[in-house]
């Protein structure tokens, strides 16, 4: 078998490219599973969510009307939350869940969470997997 220098040469650079294109491609995945420390959830002090996305029970999408979009919620680093409510988190990165205690209320939610970055907060009803709230930084 008679292989010229130039098809070989070819060959290999054509090789290299999808190797780099695979590279580059894997590490622009989603950000789905990656829970940073609890700062990424108050920034230096406190930090305003909006939502971005919301799934229902059947992970369908649910039509966010304006009232939905401008809430927020506020994480302060002394534990405290507000917005249409108020009151205090215990965050566990090591589990990945949020539990939230209203004002004046002995009931708490737990949340998991699916997603923390600097501008990213996925929260998963743990009796619903596919009912998502999604939030991104205001």
């Amino acid at each position: 078998m008679n292989l010229s220098h130039v098809s070989f040469r070819s060959y290999f650079t054509s090789l290299l490219s999808v190797v780099a294109l695979l590279f580059i491609m894997s590490s622009c995945g989603s950000d789905k599973g990656k829970v940073e420390e609890v700062n990424k959830l108050y920034g230096s002090s406190s930090k305003a969510w909006v939502t971005d996305k919301q799934t229902d029970a059947a992970g369908d999408k649910v039509k966010q009307d304006a009232a939905a979009q401008d809430q927020e919620i506020s994480f302060a680093s002394n534990g405290t939350y507000s917005g249409t409510q108020s009151g205090k988190y215990v965050f566990d990165q090591a589990a990945k869940t949020i539990v939230m205690t209203p004002e004046g209320s002995t009931t708490s939610s737990t949340f998991n969470i699916e997603t923390l970055t600097d501008d990213k907060l996925t929260l998963v009803n743990p009796n619903s997997p596919d009912s998502k709230l999604m939030l991104k930084t205001k």
